[in-house]
């Protein structure tokens, strides 16, 4: 076994120093191109013609709220993202239908998971899960948020 293995093993905290609020931070542009080549490969969201700014200028604000919400105190009450809000409004208005809408949001989870496994060795371990499950969960309530503003009106 490697020193890390054996640390982790027999009880070691960590073998990371940063917080995954920091690496998403850091990783922000990066997980937006990852993004947008996903994207770029999904036929049913190629059908709606968007240039990158139409296409990807929410994600900032969206991984902004992801990064808010995994630092917010654990069972602290999020506000609702005013960024989803207005995504759902905008995915309605440029021709989305809901299906397409939860689709950007999958390949959203996958971009940050990606993110985080590429610097898995980064992270503070023992914080990883809680805030896997802090993303998971920020992300749906993203798309809930989307949905109900694109089904409005």
């Amino acid at each position: 076994m490697t020193r890390t293995t054996d640390s982790l093993m027999s009880g070691g905290a960590s073998f990371g120093t940063q917080r995954v609020a920091d690496i998403l931070e850091q990783e922000l542009h990066r997980t937006i191109d990852e993004w947008i080549a996903l994207v770029e490969k999904e036929p049913d969201l190629l059908h709606i013609r968007l240039n990158f700014d139409e296409r990807a200028g929410h994600l900032p604000k969206l991984l902004h709220d992801v990064i808010a919400r995994l630092r917010l105190h654990r069972g602290a009450k999020a506000k609702i993202s005013a960024a989803a809000s207005r995504h759902g409004e905008l995915r309605r208005k440029q021709g989305y239908t809901p299906a397409m809408v939860v689709d950007e949001s999958r390949i959203l989870q996958v971009c940050i998971f990606s993110a985080l496994h590429r610097n898995e060795r980064r992270v503070i371990f023992s914080k990883l899960l809680p805030d896997v499950v802090t993303i998971a969960d920020e992300v749906d309530a993203q798309l809930k948020q989307q949905v109900l503003c694109f089904l409005s009106t």
